[in-house]
Formats: C-alpha cells, structure tokens, sequence
C-alpha cells in the first residue's frame, strides 16, 4: 500500500484535492464526511504520487515504507474502510468553490471568533475579490481549540496553525484581537461597521453532570483542565492538587483520552511540547499512579475515535486496561472492538502508571469535606428503547472510588451570543444553511454543535459563506456606515506576530515549539515587542 492516513487527520480535504486518481475518502459532499474520524487512502487506486503528503497540513500521510511500529496498523484500518465503503464510482463528489463575480463595491466582513471555524470562514470569504474580513477574538491570541485545546503530545496535529498563518496572511485580511463581543463591542457596533457578521465562537462551556458533590474542590471541567495545561490566559494560572494517587475522568470520548495521557505521561517528555510552564511543575510534582475512565454505556458506544486509541494502546511505559464487559470485546468485531479485546487481554505490568477504561458504570454522587475525596459510581446494564437508543440502566448497587480528582468531559456546550436567538436544548444558534437573517450568520459549533474535526470547520464554513454572498448578490444586506470604526486599540495581525516571534524563539532556547505567553500583560508587552523580564511573576488573568 503505498500511502497511508497515520492518525485522526484534520479532515480538511486538502489531500482529497491533491489526489489526481480520487482515492481518499470520504470527501466533502459524500456521506458520512461530516462525521468520520479521520479520512482514508485506498490502497487499490493509489498510485504513490506523494501529492497527498504535500497538500496536508498536519504530516499525517506516509507511504506505508515510512511507517513506525506504532504506525503499522494504519495499514489495515485504510484499508478496511474500502471494505465496507468500496466507492465503485471514482468521478470526485468535491467541487472547487466557484469564484463569485460580486456586485460593484468592497464587500466587508467581521468575523467574531478567531479559532479553526472563523479562520477557515475568513479563507472562504476571501477567495472572492473584493472582500475584507476582520476577525475578532477576545483573546490576544488567535487558532482557538488548535492552541489551547489540541493537546500538547500532539504537536503533529498543532501543525494545521501553518495553514491559517497562510489564511490570515491574504490580502484583505485583519485582525481585531483581545476585544470582547458584547461587552467592549456589541453586535449593534459589528453591523454599523460591516456589511455582515459571522460568529464563529464555538462552545466555550462544558455540559455538567448534575450529581452531588459536582461543586467540590477537586472536581473540574475537563474543559478548564485542558486550558490549564494549554496555557489558556483563563486558566494557566489555575491550582489542581495532584497529590492524590488515582485520578477519574467521567466521560470516554477523545479529551477523556488527551486527560488520561497527559496525566500519565513523563513530564520530561511533556517539557520538549509547548505545554503550560507551570503545569508541567505541577506534573512533575504529580503523585497519580492511575487514571480511570468512566463510561455510562458499554464499549461499542464508547464515544472516543479508533485513531486516538491505536495512540493510547502505542503508549510506552503506561499499562491500559479494560475494565467493564470484557467479555464482549470479541477480537474478530469491529476495529475499536477489536482493539480493545487486546487491551483487556494485556497483563498489567508491576510499577507501572495505569490508564483503565471502564465501561457500564454510572457516577451518583462526589463525597468529601473542603474537597474531594472519593466518588461513589453504580454499575450498569444497556438496555434499548423502542426507537433504537441504547442507555444505561444503574443496577441499584453502589461503588466507592477513593480519588481526589475528579474531572467531567460530557461534552462541551456553548454559550448564549448577545443579540442572537438561541436554543437551549441544542446549545447552538437557530439558522437556515448559516443565515440566522440576512446580514447575522454562524458557522463552527454554535451553528452545528460541538462535532466534527478541525477540517469539518471548512466545509461548515463554505455553506455559511455560500449564504452571506447569495444576500450581498441579492441586495439583502446594508452597507457600512461611512468612517464607523471599532476596537482602535485592538491587538492586530503585527501584534500577533509579534506575540508568536516571542513565544518561539523562547521555545527554540529550550529545545522547544514555543513557550507560551499565558497572562495578559506579558502578551501585551510582546505585541508591543519589549522583551519579556526574566522572573518576573506572572499575574493571574481570567479575562484578557
């Protein structure tokens, strides 16, 4: 086979353009895009042009001769794919955005968010002549989920921040950073100043689990545990007593997993990342041993993705264990079945840290006094109801789990946006293909919900786009008022460039990508470009 999709990709199609036979899928406009965990070569059609490797901005294909130990069974997981997705006809489904002719007269664009949905909204828009976009973010600093989400062992998945420093790089695009929407600025202040506005601000929130206890010191979002070793101007400066030897993660989808690694991982290998500085003092500190990870249903619902546990099943000097159910892994399943029959068949290494994937169990209520000290948890049976969903169903008999950590990764939720309808039930903005009305659009995880990849964002993002420049053609939308300004002392495309010279060459001093700068005033400083002061205490930021 000669190339081959080594992890849980972006998704962002570039590589399904490059190929000149059409033999990566699924692409954009075929079933099942929006929501595959990664894409996939077919090994039959490939003719080992390399046009794939070039056009990816994450280093995620290989030819199969390139491959790691780890890497090998990427080999079978492409080629499993076109067992059960043959795509007989080869004429390609993904089609180049037309270029649009625009009505005579600049059309201008705020785009309110600066992450992967925002970015990639702003490289739609600006494929067309004629258009200015300028995108806020509350934050000095831009990439959203690709910064400070994407976890720190990933750096190969932080590549894709090249392709949106090729996007903001265009003509006619601007920055307006650390400038909050709604309070600094309203939406009011975005229409008077642009023809239309786009928000993109993701879901910043974490869905709770509403058991007792949840308020505990030492019980945390796994949302702000992120940010925190990401370095998240919100959350770097955040305390988490890691003093205890067991750790438990609610949830079992892919940030479950980045918590379970990074918890478990030798901090010395976390210090050649761009992890926070000061969370990996805490980790070097760590006293936990195990981390379990709680599933309410069984390990075919498991929500995490076949290439991020081919990663932790890969982890060296770290034991993974299945606990839950083993019973049912056959090994001759489905892929992630099949994967997880071979971890439940391991035998546990003495002194090792441990990872334990625990399924059929059901947190009820957080116990201790001044923080937490253990979770009490009921096993589960599945059972399924009339229209085909499978739940969990405690079984009336309790556990007790001794921890003094206890981190929720449900899900994540987004917050209300100022001026705009919004749907609780969904936690995303009500809209037709991206147009809440003419001239107010959405796109990225307030438009959809928290689902998808990095690359879904693209295609979400030209749909969006498709409908702002349909109402600019049709005469929908108004002009800007003449000479309104906004956000005059924003941070701007220099600053952040600034910022980002700062943090690299820091992190080339260590033998690292970058440092980063995690509190408002250091960053402030660097987009001014006065070097940052040696020692200096830094101050704790919980609003930029």
């Amino acid at each position: 086979m000669p190339y081959v999709v080594t992890r849980s990709c972006c998704a962002d199609a570039s590589c399904v353009l490059a190929c000149p036979v059409n033999c990566i899928h699924p692409a954009p406009g075929e079933p099942g895009f929006a929501t595959a965990e990664m894409l996939y070569v077919d090994p039959r059609t490939c003719v080992d042009c390399g046009a794939c490797t070039s056009a990816c901005p994450v280093d995620a294909l290989k030819p199969h001769t390139a491959l790691g130990e780890k890497e090998l069974p990427f080999i079978e997981l492409n080629a499993a794919y076109y067992k059960e997705n043959p795509h007989a006809d080869r004429a390609p489904m993904y089609v180049v955005p037309r270029q649009r002719t625009l009505p005579e007269g600049e059309l201008s664009v705020a785009v309110v968010g600066a992450g992967p949905a925002g970015l990639f909204a702003a490289d739609e828009l600006l494929r067309h002549p004629g258009v200015r976009v300028t995108v806020y973010d509350r934050l000095p600093t831009p990439y959203g989920l690709a910064r400070a989400g994407v976890a720190p062992d990933h750096q190969d998945t932080k590549q894709v921040t090249e392709l949106f420093r090729t996007i903001e790089s265009q003509p006619g695009f601007s920055y307006r950073l650390s400038v909050e929407i709604g309070t600094a600025l309203t939406h009011a202040d975005l229409l008077r100043a642009h023809h239309a506005v786009i928000y993109a601000v993701g879901a910043a929130t974490d869905k709770r689990l509403g058991i007792e206890g949840e308020d505990l010191p030492g019980s945390v979002s796994a949302t702000d545990f992120v940010a925190w070793y990401n370095g998240h101007p919100d959350h770097a400066h955040d305390v988490h007593d890691l003093g205890t030897e067991r750790a438990v993660v609610i949830g079992n989808g892919n940030v479950s997993l980045d918590v379970a690694r990074i918890l478990t991982a030798d901090p010395d290998a976390l210090a050649r990342t761009d992890i926070s500085d000061r969370a990996l003092a805490a980790l070097r500190g760590s006293r936990i041993r195990e981390v379990v990870l709680l599933g309410r249903r069984g390990p075919a619902q498991a929500a995490f993705t076949v290439p991020e546990l081919l990663a932790l099943s890969a982890l060296e000097d770290v034991d993974v264990s299945v606990e839950g159910r083993p019973g049912d892994l056959a090994p001759d399943g489905d892929e992630k079945t099949r994967l997880l029959s071979e971890l439940a068949a391991r035998t546990p290494v003495e002194g090792r840290r441990r990872i334990v994937l625990r399924f059929l169990t059901v947190p009820v209520r957080i116990t201790g006094e001044g923080g937490v000290r253990a979770l009490e948890v009921a096993p589960a049976t599945l059972r399924t109801d009339d229209d085909g969903t499978v739940r969990a169903v405690p079984t009336g008999e309790t556990r007790v789990l001794e921890t003094g950590l206890v981190l929720r990764a449900v899900g994540y939720r987004a917050r209300p946006v100022p001026g705009l309808p919004f749907d609780e039930d969904s936690a995303t903005v009500p809209h037709r293909a991206g147009r809440v009305e003419p001239g107010v659009y959405v796109a990225g995880w307030i438009k959809r919900g928290p689902t998808g990849f990095i690359g879904t964002n693209k295609t979400c993002a030209h749909e969006t786009v498709e409908s702002l420049l349909d109402d600019f053609a049709a005469g929908r939308l108004t002009a800007p008022v003449p000479g309104a300004t906004v956000a005059p002392n924003a941070l701007d495309l220099a600053a952040w460039r600034a910022i980002d010279r700062a943090e690299r060459a820091e992190g080339e001093a260590q033998g690292r990508p970058r440092v980063k700068l995690t509190d408002t005033e250091s960053l402030r400083r660097a987009a001014a470009g006065v070097p940052a002061v040696t020692g200096a205490p830094a101050a704790r930021s919980r609003q930029p």
